[in-house]
């Protein structure tokens, strides 16, 4: 686009003038009028009213469209609501510029989340790669140690074998060496018996006969052989088992693994219609009260227990078996949680945190909010684990592979009990 006073580049249009102007006529222009500039163009049709073929200066409020002053002087939008496209355009720039505000704010936050969610997954990848080399160099040592207890226990086993072999080669030695003497004793008496001179005989026979007996004697404990000639797996087996326990309690401490934790149920919290076994870990609803007296502890609403261990820190692990049917909850509660009203129900409120099993369905529930799962079987043996400190609460299904089925974040501020419902025939029972 040029100037169409001198052939130079234009750098602006007059919507009045019709006219492209260079930077010099465009001083001398802005300086005796007032009139519309815009960036260089070729073509100005699109700005005039088709009708009457003026520039397009207003705006008519009420059909929506950019029109001439001819328009609504005389044409179609005579005495409707208009106003300069200026003001129009104004109000426009504004609304833009508070969209603008907001998208700006979005595209921050957004920005904001990217780098959170790098941040995330740096540290995961490093968690990741801390964990792989941790399970690496475990299991590598593991290895190192199974090698050095296979080379102990057959190092025993071939000791116990020597040692039997040695016993018994000399045993038999010494039996082979009593046969020498048996036979020559014996070759003895059958020259005795061959003897006429019966004076030779009987004085013989007294003195030959007392050593034959005491030989014999001899011969018969020497073969029947004591422990020490036979293989002692007892031996074996204690020294499989204890390395092997010490490999296993040594690997779950090197790698924050903790011991399976040995709950029981808190009868004194049973609801009338749970049934409690005598050893404290098994659960079951009766349809008959079991006649227990109303106690502050006791939930009189709901047919749920609560353990006897609370946990105020740590990290802890059980493993719950449940019915295969009917209705049962399992997760945690708070020494708090009521025990009277709608409120005292596991997961209808901010005190319990719980999976629960009702028509073949299974959710997750806490504070009455509840997420469903799709596991692909059943649950009926579950994983609990509990990590204090880091307000994490995770519920896996023991099948082959175990899965994990949800995980709770929160802030735990109070002691938490394992925490149970059972419901029309269902039962729980703590494995450990």
């Amino acid at each position: 686009m040029y100037c169409l006073q001198t052939p130079v580049p234009a750098v602006k249009t007059c919507l009045q003038c019709e006219t492209s102007l260079c930077e010099d006529h465009l001083s001398a222009h802005n300086r005796s009028l007032d009139h519309v500039l815009i960036e260089p163009t070729s073509s100005l049709e699109n700005r005039k009213c088709q009708t009457h073929k003026k520039l397009l200066e207003y705006h008519c409020c009420e059909d929506a469209a950019c029109i001439c002053v001819s328009c609504f002087v005389t044409g179609p939008h005579k005495g409707h609501q208009v106003q300069s496209l200026d003001e129009v355009v104004r109000v426009k720039k504004q609304t833009l510029r508070e969209h603008l505000e907001k998208l700006t704010s979005m595209s921050g936050e957004a920005e904001k989340s990217v780098h959170c969610l790098q941040d995330h997954r740096r540290k995961v990848q490093e968690k990741v790669s801390d964990a792989t080399e941790r399970v690496s160099s475990l299991f590598m040592d593991l290895r190192k140690q199974l090698g050095d207890l296979e080379t102990r226990v057959l190092s025993e086993i071939s000791r116990q074998k020597e040692k039997i072999s040695l016993g018994i080669s000399d045993l038999i030695h010494q039996l082979k060496t009593q046969k020498d003497e048996l036979s020559r004793m014996m070759g003895h008496i059958e020259e005795l018996c061959n003897m006429d001179d019966p004076l030779t005989v009987l004085q013989d026979e007294e003195s030959e006969l007392s050593g034959f007996n005491n030989s014999v004697k001899v011969d018969l404990t020497a073969t029947q052989g004591g422990d020490e000639k036979n293989y002692d797996e007892g031996l074996v087996t204690l020294i499989l088992h204890t390395a092997l326990s010490e490999l296993s309690t040594a690997a779950k401490r090197g790698f924050c693994v903790s011991e399976a934790t040995d709950l029981s149920l808190d009868i004194e919290t049973a609801a009338n219609k749970v049934i409690v076994s005598g050893d404290l870990k098994f659960a079951s609803w009766s349809q008959t009260p079991q006649g227990r007296e109303e106690k502050p502890e006791r939930f009189m609403s709901y047919c749920q227990v609560l353990s006897k261990t609370a946990f105020s820190k740590g990290q802890h692990y059980w493993e719950v078996e449940a019915s295969n049917s009917a209705y049962w909850m399992v997760g945690v509660a708070c020494a708090s949680i009521d025990r009277k009203g709608m409120k005292s129900k596991m997961g209808r409120n901010t005190k319990s945190w719980c999976l629960n099993r009702a028509d073949k369905c299974h959710l997750v529930i806490h504070n009455s909010v509840s997420t469903t799962l799709s596991p692909e079987s059943p649950v009926c043996r579950l994983g609990i684990y509990l990590d204090y400190e880091a307000g994490r609460l995770s519920f896996y299904q023991l099948c082959d592979p175990i899965r994990h089925l949800h995980t709770f974040s929160a802030t735990f501020t109070e002691p938490l009990h394992a925490a149970f419902l059972v419901w029309q025939d269902g039962w729980v029972r703590i494995k450990c």
